[in-house]
């Protein structure tokens, strides 16, 4: 299917974000042979692009390389927030890292928010881009909402809380920072894109020193940039051991419905609002990649839409995945104490808009040598135990279910319990198998093992996929690749029914 089609005339179940419509982004070719760049910026989405667009800026010529097609990934599927609120963080963040690192990270986003708004008014760009207030609000507890007010205040950002709110229910409070603001992602892309060098279906499968290898060809370069959601590499770094993936899921209503604001509730699984044009962004039902086997995120929020947007009609809906880090703050700077010469963007915490930006401007600066005062609240090598001790052995504990526990449990054989239209593990041959079986009743087959690390991959009822709770790995029904770190897709089994109807599948 192509992402990037100039229009879109279809039902809401094929999954597309409402930022595809009417959007063509140029098609790039793919890197073949051998060459030489000051610069090499593994992944094509929005920080890879704004990372090769500030660099370009201060004199340093870049290549992206793109495995699918610019902006294909998480940028397509963001509800597109640009803000410094990022749920009820700056209390907690007072608490882990103190009152002098957690205003640095308030700075960095803040300053993200009106690097936006420079580089678009400086490029006279056409995004859709409004500043607005923002909003986390709870409808059970107004204690933890005056808190955050109190921490965000002492971090510098002038915090108001409010009872107030344009939303369709009431609430017990909420705090609301002024002057941030929304675009449309793809729109600011397609444009600031446009001047770079970018080679697409130009997947990296190894770094080896300062040289970047493709199946098609190699770079070596003096910077080596990774902005591909995860890092595909294991060694160095051990980003795998420090992350796991979430999903969150969005619907878009045609509804008059007014919002002075975007919103998100305070809970993890939480509602968020915004509206763009006509249509009105419903997002939340958020898990863990890899605990979904039964469904029900979408009609969970359309059961919401219901309740209180009773007139409003469905356009599209679609899914997001997020990275999650061991202490709540992304990852960005050098990849490793090994690798001076490579660097890193990862871990944004469901507020990719922002922290791309922030993420460009501190890669850039360190890479030309500017000093920036945010070097050290981002650095990947940090470790504070009290913020990171609980999630790491959260993560070890998910890890030692995936690789060892699950493929130790027992799995049905009968195949004919399942359902046409779903899927699950089952056992073949004394084998465990991924076993999909389609509104036909044709089976698909396929390897349980994730090609990453592997663990052993779990049906996703709701959007018909494998995925894998480890570390968030996602195939299709058919086995190919969808979301990262795998590098490949998995394995296609060979399928026999003694059935005359069945059918094999290679």
């Amino acid at each position: 299917m192509d992402l990037f089609r100039k229009e879109i005339n279809m039902p809401s179940n094929r999954f597309t974000s409402l930022w595809e419509k009417d959007i063509f982004i140029k098609e790039r070719q793919q890197w073949q042979g051998e060459g030489t760049a000051e610069a090499v910026i593994i992944g094509g989405g929005l920080t890879g692009i704004l990372t090769a667009s500030f660099l370009k800026k201060k004199g340093v010529d870049s290549i992206i390389l793109e495995a699918g097609k610019t902006a294909s990934g998480q940028t397509r599927n963001t509800t597109a927030k640009i803000t410094s609120l990022h749920g009820l963080i700056y209390d907690q963040l007072i608490k882990d890292f103190g009152q002098e690192k957690a205003t640095l990270y308030a700075s960095a986003n803040e300053e993200a928010i009106t690097l936006y708004e420079s580089l678009i008014k400086e490029n006279s760009l056409s995004c859709h881009f409004s500043r607005l207030p923002a909003y986390v609000y709870s409808t059970t507890n107004s204690d933890s909402i005056k808190k955050e007010v109190d921490a965000a205040i002492a971090c510098g950002i002038p915090a108001k809380f409010t009872d107030k709110v344009s939303l369709p229910f009431s609430i017990k409070g909420a705090v609301c920072f002024q002057g941030q603001a929304q675009f449309h992602p793809l729109e600011f892309v397609q444009a600031i894109a446009e001047p770079l060098s970018i080679y697409e279906n130009s997947r990296v499968i190894d770094i080896d020193k300062n040289t970047v290898i493709t199946k098609q060809g190699r770079i070596t370069a003096k910077h080596i940039i990774m902005t591909s959601h995860f890092p595909f590499l294991i060694t160095p770094g051990y980003y795998f051991a420090r992350m796991h993936q979430e999903r969150s899921y969005c619907l878009a209503l045609e509804t008059p419905y007014p919002l002075d604001g975007t919103y998100k509730e305070d809970l993890k699984d939480g509602l968020s609002f915004r509206r763009y044009e006509d249509l009105l962004i419903l997002g939340g039902s958020g898990h863990r990649t890899g605990e979904n086997k039964t469904g029900g995120q979408y009609e969970a929020l359309r059961t919401a839409a219901r309740d209180y947007f009773p007139e409003a009609k469905e356009r599209y809906c679609w899914s997001a995945q997020d990275c999650k880090t061991l202490d709540g703050i992304p990852y960005i700077g050098h990849f490793s104490d090994q690798t001076p010469d490579w660097y890193v963007a990862t871990g944004f915490q469901k507020w990719g808009m922002t922290t791309a930006m922030a993420a460009a401007n501190l890669l850039s600066d360190m890479i030309t040598g500017k000093e920036n005062p945010y070097e050290e609240v981002f650095s990947p090598q940090r470790f504070k135990l009290t913020a990171s001790i609980t999630s790491l052995l959260n993560e070890t504990k998910h890890s030692a279910v995936g690789l060892v526990l699950k493929k130790l449990k027992p799995v049905p054989s009968d195949l004919s319990a399942i359902e046409p239209g779903t899927g699950r593990v089952a056992e073949l041959d004394v084998e465990k198998v991924g076993i999909y079986k389609d509104k036909e009743g044709k089976i698909f087959a396929v390897d349980t093992k994730c090609p990453h690390l592997g663990c052993q991959l779990e049906w996703n009822e709701e959007e018909q996929t494998w995925d894998c709770p480890c570390h968030g790995s996602r195939f299709d029904y058919t086995g190919t690749l969808l979301d990262e770190p795998a590098g490949d897709s998995i394995t296609r089994r060979e399928f026999h029914e003694e059935s005359p109807e069945a059918e094999t599948i290679l």
